[in-house]
């Protein structure tokens, strides 16, 4: 199959961009480098079946030259974080919504058989439910977290207007190696590792009580694969059209709290004096919802979804991972 990936070069896209070529898939990455990195992309530059496009999703031109010729988008591009939409909602909209239409467009004009998109659990917004179902959502807290909505929006216009196939994955907390640690939108797992390793002290926002449901990339990039591939008949929605959108998540919750102190223990292994650390505390941030967690019944259901890799021994990778990139 040939493949576009955009945000190829970020830390979900890249991860996807090696699984797909590693099954002998052809692959195209759209990105303009704004968050995503070169040295992610090291290995699949070397690969014949890899084709890298360096642009930029808001501009149309670029999203139709990276799809021409492809099967399946895997749509991964968009400038995450919540502060930084809240310091600069015209970007995130440009970028997240603006974009997004552009290469729905793009995928539509070029006959592509599926459109799979990043969505988000900021979708909940203030939604008191637990755990999170698809059909229920409250109202979005922050202007990222009205733009991945917009987009499952569009999605399912499209296929109702144009008889698209469109799966939007809501991802929960997402991490993994190369995410990453640097820059003041870095997630709170590469943050506080990359902290750990230099001795420092990591700041939980608020009490520590808030949780999330965190997910390691491999259920992720499992989720991607089997959303690609499902039977047509299992995208079609309550309104008859093949548009629909899945909780991508491990089932569970963390505190802050619980996090710290089990990137702590994982971490010690490799250096004990990281066993002394203990956190600050400051304010909670804007944005915020106190508590996340996936029902992935859904996804298991109608996708075959089943993820492997609990966040406990996604917790145990990752730290081995950024102990022998970061040190």
């Amino acid at each position: 199959m040939r493949i576009l990936i955009t945000g190829g070069a970020g830390f979900i896209g890249s991860n996807l961009v090696d699984y797909f070529l590693e099954r002998g898939h052809q692959v195209v990455c759209l990105d303009n480098f704004a968050t995503g990195k070169r040295e992610n992309l090291t290995e699949a530059l070397k690969h014949p079946g890899f084709t890298l496009m360096e642009g930029d999703i808001r501009n149309a031109d670029d999203c139709r030259r990276a799809v021409e010729g492809c099967e399946y988008v895997l749509h991964q591009a968009a400038l995450g974080s919540v502060p930084r939409s809240i310091k600069d909602p015209v970007t995130t909209n440009e970028v997240n919504v603006g974009g997004f239409v552009n290469m729905l467009v793009a995928a539509r004009d070029a006959g592509v058989k599926r459109f799979v998109y990043a969505a988000s659990s900021s979708t909940y917004g203030d939604s008191e439910t637990l755990p999170k179902v698809e059909e229920v959502i409250g109202n979005p807290l922050s202007p990222y977290a009205i733009s991945k909505y917009v987009n499952e929006l569009y999605a399912h216009v499209f296929a109702r207007v144009y008889g698209m196939e469109c799966v939007g994955l809501r991802y929960f907390n997402v991490f993994g190696k190369r995410q990453d640690p640097f820059g003041a939108y870095a997630a709170v797992i590469p943050l506080w590792v990359k902290q750990m390793i230099n001795l420092e002290r990591p700041v939980i926002n608020g009490q520590g009580e808030y949780s999330r449901d965190f997910t390691y990339v491999a259920n992720v990039i499992e989720a991607n694969a089997k959303a690609m591939l499902a039977n047509s008949g299992n995208l079609v929605n309550k309104d008859g059209f093949r548009s629909q959108v899945f909780n991508v998540a491990y089932g569970g919750n963390t505190t802050l709290n619980a996090l710290f102190d089990t990137l702590k223990g994982n971490l010690s292994r490799f250096n004990p004096a990281i066993a002394t650390l203990e956190p600050q505390y400051g304010p909670y941030r804007s944005g915020d919802i106190p508590h996340s967690l996936a029902s992935i019944e859904k996804a298991r259901q109608l996708l075959g979804y089943n993820p492997q890799y609990s966040a406990e021994k996604g917790f145990e990778l990752a730290c081995e991972w950024y102990w022998q990139n970061l040190k």
